[in-house]
């Protein structure tokens, strides 16, 4: 059998490995050098990394037995575009994704970033940002000096900071997921009242974040939004 799976994700780099191991010829999407770098070499897997256009989804799947879709949950562009060019290719298409997390109490559902930052618009101190570098641009609304972006340590997740005029002493380049004391410590470091965060579920370290644990001694609330989750502390 050969299956083609369009990847990036924990949960895709597992299945991956297995589904290679059951004897299958599998192809790996993947966007970015970063994704690549992290699904690695082994036998029986073959890697394409570089964005594509349902046009040339449809050109890699052809001759493939069954595609699986295991984007990042808000990958939504990319999922339509992949069920697009398995309809076009006649390829089976199956949706890898992870469960929805939990939500703290006292938790904030936004429609959107753009929502979200609406809402932070109204408010006062530092946020951190745990949305990715996409996301950036629909914080504009907000003093660059608030928000701490947590980004991919990569050129163009810097670029997207300085483009949002971002102070460089604001900007936290580093690769997840993240341990709850990591999280918590940026957060005691850099004075947050606001974490804002999307639900990557387990595997994307949403339950390391400050809001869904308890610390002897703190006290936190959180707010949150699907896609976009504002999770706000209270100081004790």
């Amino acid at each position: 059998m050969r299956a083609v799976v369009f990847s990036g994700t924990t949960e895709g780099r597992v299945f991956s490995k297995q589904l290679a191991a059951l004897g299958a010829e599998v192809l790996v999407s993947v966007a970015t050098p970063l994704g690549a770098e992290e699904q690695g070499e082994r036998s029986g897997i073959t890697v394409h990394c570089g964005r594509l256009t349902p046009e040339e989804m449809t050109a890699l799947l052809q001759g493939a037995d069954l595609c699986v879709d295991a984007t990042h949950p808000y990958a939504v562009e990319a999922t339509r575009n992949i069920r697009a060019a398995c309809k076009t290719a006649g390829t089976e298409y199956r949706r890898l994704l992870r469960p929805e997390s939990p939500l703290p109490a006292g938790s904030m559902v936004f429609a959107s970033a753009a929502h979200a930052a609406g809402f932070l618009a109204r408010t006062q101190g530092n946020v951190l940002l745990a949305t990715g570098a996409k996301e950036l641009s629909a914080f504009a609304v907000l003093e660059p000096a608030r928000l701490f972006p947590r980004v991919l340590p990569t050129r163009e997740g810097i670029a997207a900071c300085e483009g949002a005029d971002i102070p460089h002493k604001n900007i936290i380049a580093m690769q997840g997921p993240f341990s709850y004391a990591l999280n918590r410590a940026l957060m005691e470091q850099f004075a947050i009242r606001f974490l804002v965060t999307k639900d990557g579920g387990a595997a994307g370290g949403f339950e390391e974040k400050p809001g869904q644990r308890r610390t002897p001694g703190h006290s936190s609330s959180s707010s949150a939004a699907r896609p976009s989750r504002a999770k706000r502390r209270n100081r004790s």
